[in-house]
């Protein structure tokens, strides 16, 4: 959980988060902490909440569950803002391949990365290139050409379908391995991990795997994945995956509030009292 208090009488700058021990597991020399940054979110280009951890090694996206008529208590005070933030790990390349096919448009040169990866509204996107691995894996996306030591990329809409079709692929997997029922007719209001009312198909699976995967690439991209994964035409639209339409919305935080004052907090010795979560018929401010 993380808290900033401007004083004693003043609770609203708090907000409970859950986050893997990664984002504050801090060596005894490091340079940067974890932080908070606005970037674009790479599915409908508004700025949404991102988490870099130390030495921005690792990207997370923030989102918030949230309903109505709910506060925490956090220690003697009552936070009237219910939501909690769950930060999960990012493949950063859904980012950078945000910026590749923007240059493709713009320029549709190869440049080298860090003349495609900038953005005056974003400039914490440099980052990105800071994370793990990112070079290992940007063949996947890019075609390469490599003059005088220094690297150039240019965006390949081929090698990034046969990307995200492996992609797809290994989602397909996860949900069969995790028995999730992912069959048209689920009940998306009240999912039962062990019902077999219907009779799931293989075009159900690949399906609700590339919807999650759609979240995270341009509606452009995502048409022409459903083309390369020939999915039929629906007849009548899907709801929503069960295990994401509750009450809560599950959604990305749109950058509106100034989550980037928590980058000053030193967040592995920040202590907190447990929060507690009450329901409230009404909500008051």
């Amino acid at each position: 959980m993380l808290s900033h208090k401007k004083s004693a009488e003043v609770h609203c700058d708090q907000w409970v988060l859950v986050a893997p021990e990664s984002v504050t597991d801090l060596p005894g020399k490091t340079e940067v902490g974890p932080v908070f940054t606005r970037l674009h979110n790479p599915c409908t280009g508004e700025a949404a909440l991102y988490l870099f951890n130390t030495n921005a090694q690792q990207l997370f996206e923030v989102k918030a569950f949230h309903e109505e008529y709910h506060s925490w208590f956090i220690g003697q005070t009552v936070q009237h803002d219910g939501r909690l933030l769950l930060v999960t790990p990012m493949d950063p390349l859904f980012m950078v391949l945000y910026y590749l096919i923007k240059a493709e448009k713009e320029q549709g040169k190869f440049q080298p990365l860090d003349q495609i990866v900038i953005d005056p509204e974003f400039p914490s996107c440099s980052m990105l290139l800071q994370c793990a691995k990112l070079g290992l894996f940007l063949h996947h996306v890019t075609e390469e050409k490599e003059i005088g030591n220094k690297k150039f990329y240019k965006y390949s809409k081929e090698k990034t379908l046969k990307w995200l079709n492996k992609k797809v692929d290994q989602t397909v997997r996860a949900l069969k391995t995790n028995n999730i029922n992912v069959g048209a007719r689920v009940l998306s209001a009240a999912f039962i991990p062990g019902d077999r009312g219907s009779i799931v198909k293989e075009e159900d699976y690949i399906r609700y795997a590339y919807g999650l995967i759609a979240e995270y690439i341009p509606k452009e991209l995502s048409e022409d994945l459903a083309k390369y994964l020939k999915l039929p035409e629906l007849s009548a639209p899907l709801p929503e995956p069960p295990l994401k339409k509750r009450k809560s919305s599950g959604g990305p935080v749109e950058a509106e509030e100034d989550y980037t004052k928590f980058n000053s907090v030193d967040l592995k010795t920040k202590k907190m009292a447990a929060p507690r979560r009450q329901r409230n018929k009404a909500r008051t401010h």
